[in-house]
């Protein structure tokens, strides 16, 4: 794996600009696909809520599906929301900057806010030196070893898939979004401030149509769904078999990009509802490509196609992972911790061997 690495990041520096030639041609938004996108996406969004406010009157259970529809459609107008907070959807910032507000505004997500730390989030992926925003909590093992008792108990917590699945995604959208974070511009918290106003405004307007009650049960039905979703596709992009982390002053952009986030290879059906997200590695290596255009570029040059796929049955390993091992390079588990206590109570119980590691 090391070997490998290295290997991948010579050749990346050696000839830095044969990628950015390829994507180049991939990140001129088109005014048609994004108005498609839009309509296909919002225009259904709001056919589902009209569908579940009439068969509500005949029974709340033909409702269930339309909510399950209405989420993936959700995920869908969270990576439109996206790919404007990175400027790549339209050519012009005030449409990227507007619509990124309006789908803000639907997803619980304030724009210039979310926009602000998911910067962040691109500038640091894969630095060990620069975790803490946009990111999940992720802690190597010697971290985890020293931390105390209380630390080690909430890391434990915030990694527990009950936890991360499904009561992040109602923390982070429902409650977290709401406030702005420490170091945020005058920009990001008014970006707040207007985004609740908005979903203030929806949200009476709801529950005029629905009853207030109603409103909630679907509203939040449809953002765990969705928050749930959109989290995982999140997770398993960053936290898979042979990611890359590595120190600052060894940290490489593109290695980051294309060993540091995954080609998650979805059905066509789940790429549609993620708006090909999945070409995650593409999307660290260049921002500036709308998602309708990734797929078109990962099949563009080969030295994309090398990157390792991950499918629906082998994300599934994603959820054994819980700490990074720096001795090791990869992600472990928490078994790795009781291998290594074995290790330590071995060492100590043979004094030849404790001296050996002592003098190496």
């Amino acid at each position: 794996m090391m070997k490998k690495s290295v290997s991948t990041q010579a050749t990346h520096r050696s000839n830095p600009s044969r990628w950015k030639e390829i994507v180049a041609k991939y990140q001129k938004p088109s005014i048609p696909r994004s108005a498609w996108q839009l309509s296909n996406t919002l225009l259904p969004y709001a056919g589902v809520w009209c569908a579940i406010y009439f068969v509500s009157a005949i029974s709340w259970w033909l409702a269930v599906p339309l909510v399950v529809l209405g989420a993936g459609l959700l995920v869908r107008t969270f990576i439109i929301s996206h790919d404007c907070g990175h400027g790549s959807f339209f050519k012009s910032r005030r449409a990227n900057d507007a619509w990124g507000f309006v789908t803000g505004v639907l997803t619980f997500t304030p724009y210039y806010h979310w926009r602000w730390e998911h910067s962040i989030h691109h500038a640091t992926s894969g630095d060990l030196d620069g975790r803490g925003t946009g990111d999940v909590w992720t802690l190597t093992v010697q971290e985890y070893l020293e931390a105390s008792r209380w630390k080690r108990f909430a890391y434990r917590l915030a990694r527990n898939p009950f936890v991360l699945f499904v009561l992040a995604p109602l923390f982070v959208f429902v409650i977290k979004h709401r406030f702005p974070s420490k170091g945020a511009g005058a920009r990001e918290r008014r970006s707040v401030l207007w985004t609740n106003l908005a979903m203030a405004g929806v949200a009476v307007a709801g529950s005029y149509a629905f009853g207030f009650w109603a409103y909630l049960a679907v509203q939040l039905s449809i953002i765990l769904i969705s928050g749930s979703v959109g989290i995982w596709l999140f997770y398993v992009q960053h936290q898979f078999e042979g990611v890359y982390w590595e120190r600052r002053e060894s940290w490489d952009y593109t290695a980051a990009a294309l060993e540091g986030s995954s080609f998650y290879k979805l059905p066509k059906v789940l790429q549609w509802f993620s708006g090909s997200i999945g070409f995650h590695h593409l999307h660290h290596l260049s921002p500036r490509i709308p998602n309708y255009h990734l797929e078109k570029c990962h099949e563009a040059d080969p030295m994309f196609q090398r990157v390792k796929q991950i499918t629906l049955f082998s994300s599934l390993k994603s959820f054994t992972f819980r700490l990074w091992d720096e001795k090791r390079r990869k992600l472990v588990g928490y078994s790795h911790l009781r291998k290594l206590r074995r290790e330590q109570r071995a060492l100590m119980s043979d004094p030849t061997r404790r001296l050996a590691r002592e003098l190496n």
